[in-house]
């Protein structure tokens, strides 16, 4: 039976019936109650501003990526690995030695791209996420497990588009509902590691509104060139700067149905998206798969799910 391959993650309330008083003698005004709806509204601000509070710059800096904060699962035998480095092309240098650049190109992508924080049995950590097209205008794709991780959901979760160096030119973003693949959220299964988060409005404007929104594609076909991009937190890198690779895809004939590209970035990545057709010159594409894993062995590639129908359907609940 097949094995998992290692992660990268490198990897957050009645209406009240008033009296009338005596005429005898005045008596002060009493507001009513409030309604159920109301309570519930005002415990989920009061979250809102909890983990606004919770996420201070200096709490972000810290965030562990997500990779190290859980055991690596199984690997491929030595003997296949020498078979299989001399299969795999090898990977494109860019200005970084590990095939991971710097984005200076801006555009849309610098603005849609961001960190994702929560909190992961009681521990900060960081991934990456992309804001979408949503009739909700607050769908933000990510890696599932950038949600749910050893069969618990994270908490205090929020994604941060544009952050650059610290700074959080468009806000920072409460999730009110993080979602993931039913194959995903019953078994964590490494094909589906598709996630999603639908985040609550900030200063009574929607994300979208405020970031723009990239477009989104399932079922597409396999082997076209993509690019990918994330926050690698784990050294040579530090989650300050948008990060990006570049290649043809190729299919992962190992341990998953996925789809692989040259490329090194780290943990902190993971839920960064891939997009096709991508406009170096407007920084917009069509996602249409996010980092997922690596093989240990393979230091030079990344994978990421085929996003196909399982993946859609998490998209369709995400964008209302």
């Amino acid at each position: 039976m097949k094995r998992s391959p290692r992660r990268i993650l490198t990897l957050t309330a009645l209406a009240g019936v008033s009296l009338t008083a005596p005429l005898v003698a005045a008596v002060p005004a009493q507001a009513a109650p409030a309604s159920p709806s109301a309570r519930v509204q005002a415990a989920k601000a009061a979250d809102q501003q909890r983990v606004l509070r919770f996420w201070t710059k200096e709490r972000m800096r810290s965030a562990t990526p997500m990779e190290r904060l859980f055991k690596p699962r199984t690997f491929v035998p030595k003997d296949v690995r020498a078979g299989l480095a001399k299969i795999f092309p090898p990977a494109e240098i860019k200005s970084f030695p590990n095939g991971g650049s710097a984005w200076t190109g801006g555009g849309k992508v610098t603005r849609t791209a961001g960190r994702v924080f929560f909190s992961y049995q009681g521990r900060t950590a960081s991934c990456s996420g992309d804001a979408v097209t949503s009739a909700n205008k607050s769908a933000v794709m990510t890696a599932g497990h950038c949600v749910k991780l050893e069969g618990a959901w994270h908490k205090d979760w929020v994604f941060v588009p544009g952050y650059n160096n610290g700074e959080r030119p468009h806000g920072t973003w409460t999730a009110s509902k993080t979602l993931a693949t039913t194959q995903w959220a019953a078994s964590e299964d490494i094909n589906y590691d598709v996630g999603a988060a639908i985040v609550n409005p900030l200063d009574g404007k929607r994300l979208t509104d405020v970031v723009g929104g990239q477009g989104i594609a399932f079922n597409q076909p396999r082997g076209q060139r993509m690019y990918a991009f994330g926050y690698p937190a784990a050294a040579p890198y530090d989650g300050s700067k948008l990060i990006y690779c570049s290649g043809t895809v190729i299919n992962d004939f190992l341990l998953s149905r996925g789809i692989g590209m040259n490329c090194n970035m780290t943990g902190g990545s993971s839920g960064g998206p891939w997009f096709l057709t991508f406009n170096e010159a407007d920084g917009t594409g069509i996602q249409n798969s996010v980092n997922s894993f690596k093989y240990n062995f393979l230091p030079n590639y990344m994978f990421g799910p085929y996003f196909g129908a399982d993946a859609q359907s998490v998209y369709n609940q995400a964008a209302g």
